[in-house]
């Protein structure tokens, strides 16, 4: 017979409070007892006696194993507690009550049998020591000795020696600095940096700082010693170096570690790409016996591993060979690429990680390392993957990371795996968007959003093309069916997607085919189509650093662009954060989202101060 338990706490027998927080009466002959929903048989219940310190166990977690008990035996149990012992009842046919007793004797039993074979240890400890007067002798503890820390740090630095022993040697300096870069006055690199977006460099050295190294102005004053490369530039159609690179390329070939912090969309992926090109090529080893993969590229999406892939064969460079390997993907032809042999590995954590483990990689030739996108790797929660592949990466690497933000985890992460960087950003450490984007905040309500969006989608132009963000996959799977029936070609792009899918979706957008893109944050980081008009955020980002990210997703290569955020009350945390934002691009703030932000002051205020009223001292609440 099936039913439901339904667990209560009863009412104390004689109308006292009970006095221990576990059930326990503490010596009053209060009880407490669990009892399920009304059971449908009249018969007698089946009642016999346990100790009350055997409840617990019959019991089980959070009501588990009792649970499971009835469950096998259709029957309803009570256990009310007593002075030193409990009363358990079972109703249920007659069969079914003995088995349910049988079962709760069992556990008693078992539990019993621990708590004898411990008292059994006791005992012949104690036995062992017949003839001794315990009273009198004390009882003598063995001491466990003390760790010492320093020879555990030496073992593991003499380990680490012997790992690294039989490495081939490194070379990294590979830049020779053009006259034109050369003869620039201090002066005039400032000018220069000022006018590019105000570069900031810095020596993160300990100690004495390095010289900063001028910026190359042009292609040819980074490569002029390096024609294949000037040729698959050139090919690409560019001018000018983006600011990101003309300061990171002379780093980087020189052999230095470098963190880049820029905007998206500025040209940071080719800012260590084609100096990892040359570092690879360089080496003093041929690349036919390195016996595995040179550089590496860790990237947080399958979606941005996939464009880093497309920029390598882009711009390849003496036939070197590059291998995507991302979870999702066909686990087995990756693995194929990778035993054929090939120079470049571009990665998302997840998946290296588990060929890593499986030794289907050898990570001991990577002399290149990238960590792209570090910040987002972070929120998506790859910090231990990227510390164990890292353990198997040779400590005297290369290393560059990038990322679009500086916050304290990033901070923590360039100081755990860098070594003596040089850090380059354009602007400011602080958020900002992109000043090629016209950023638009429009105050509404959940209500009104599919009227505006609807708005939105009249006034587009036939050439414009715009990506439409959303939090849930379910809010994007939604709008797309709607704007679909309405006869609007549409792609969505988000997590629950297959592999294929998400790339035809991509394929399509970028091609042109379809003009819109449905998507959550997943498309927000690295996404590079270069012809976006407008981004549109249908909801309103969780946090700051996403917001900067969507709208990094126009106004790209030069070009300009439009954002539009609709914002509700439930949006009022991030009020006073954006209009910051605003401010530092330039961009107006409307006067609700400045009401917003009071708003947010004045609750905040409430909050602040309705907490010190009911707790003076400033002291913690407890909680039992």
């Amino acid at each position: 017979m099936a039913w439901a338990p339904e667990w209560r706490r009863a009412e104390p027998r004689d109308g006292r409070a009970s006095r221990d927080g576990r059930g326990g009466t503490g010596g009053s002959g209060l009880s407490r007892y669990w009892e399920p929903r009304a059971f449908g048989s009249r018969e007698p219940p089946l009642c016999f006696r346990i100790k009350n310190s055997m409840v617990g166990v019959v019991i089980g977690r959070g009501g588990s194993k009792i649970k499971d008990i009835q469950s096998m035996t259709s029957t309803k149990i009570q256990i009310v507690k007593g002075d030193s012992e409990a009363e358990v009842k079972i109703f249920g046919s007659e069969a079914m009550k003995g088995k349910a007793k049988a079962l709760i004797q069992t556990l008693v039993r078992k539990q019993e049998g621990r708590y004898s074979s411990v008292a059994s240890v006791d005992n012949a400890a104690s036995q062992s020591s017949a003839g001794r007067d315990l009273r009198t002798r004390p009882v003598v503890r063995q001491v466990r000795p003390l760790i010492d820390w320093d020879h555990v740090k030496a073992e593991g630095a003499a380990w680490a020696k012997r790992k690294w022993a039989d490495l081939p040697p490194i070379k990294k300096n590979f830049y020779v600095e053009s006259t034109a870069t050369s003869s620039l006055s201090q002066v005039q690199v400032d000018a220069w940096r000022q006018e590019n977006f105000n570069i900031t460099c810095e020596d993160l050295k300990d100690g004495e700082k390095r010289p900063i190294p001028n910026p190359t102005c042009k292609f040819e004053d980074a490569f002029e010693h390096y024609p294949e490369v000037l040729k698959s530039i050139k090919k690409a159609g560019f001018q000018r170096p983006t600011p990101i690179q003309s300061q990171a390329w002379p780093i980087v070939l020189q052999g230095m570690d470098l963190i880049g912090v820029a905007q998206t969309g500025t040209g940071k992926t080719l800012s260590y790409l084609i100096p990892g090109f040359i570092h690879l090529d360089s080496q003093p080893i041929s690349r036919e016996e390195r016996n595995g993969p040179g550089m590496l590229v860790l990237t947080p999406t399958r979606e941005l591993a996939l464009q880093v892939e497309a920029e390598c064969s882009k711009y390849s460079y003496k036939g070197l060979k590059s291998v995507c390997v991302y979870g999702g993907g066909n686990r087995k032809e990756q693995i194929q690429h990778i035993t054929k042999g090939v120079d470049i590995i571009i990665a998302t954590p997840g998946r290296l990680n588990d060929l890593q483990m499986n030794k289907c990689v050898n990570l001991r030739s990577i002399t290149y390392l990238v960590l792209d996108e570090a910040d987002k790797m972070l929120d998506l929660g790859f910090e231990g993957q990227i510390t164990k592949i890292l353990l198997d990466v040779r400590p005297d690497r290369q290393t560059v990371m990038t990322s679009a933000t500086w916050p304290h985890t990033i901070r923590q992460l360039a100081r755990s795996y860098l070594k003596e960087p040089m850090i380059v950003y354009v602007g400011t450490l602080d958020l900002v968007a992109v000043h090629t984007v016209k950023q638009d905040i429009i105050v509404t309500t959940e209500e009104e959003k599919r009227t505006l969006i609807q708005e939105f989608l009249r006034n587009l132009a036939p050439e414009d093309k715009a990506i439409i963000f959303v939090s849930r996959k379910l809010v994007a799977d939604d709008l797309s069916s709607d704007l679909s029936i309405q006869g609007v070609p549409v792609q969505s792009l988000h997590g629950n997607r297959e592999q294929f899918d998400r790339e035809q979706a991509l394929d399509d957008f970028r091609s042109g085919r379809v003009k819109i893109l449905i998507a959550t944050d997943l498309a927000a980081r690295g996404l590079d189509v270069r012809d976006v008009t407008h981004v549109y955020n249908y909801d309103s980002p969780k946090n700051l650093e996403e917001y900067v990210h969507r709208v990094g997703r126009t106004g790209r290569a030069g070009k300009t662009g439009v954002s539009v955020t609709l914002m509700t009350q439930a949006d009022w945390k991030i009020a006073t954060e954006l209009i910051k934002i605003l401010e530092r691009a330039n961009q107006s703030v409307p006067e609700d989202l400045l009401k917003m932000a009071e708003q947010c002051k004045l609750q905040k205020g409430k909050k602040d101060s309705g907490n010190g009223a009911r707790n003076p001292q400033g002291k913690a609440k407890q909680f039992y």
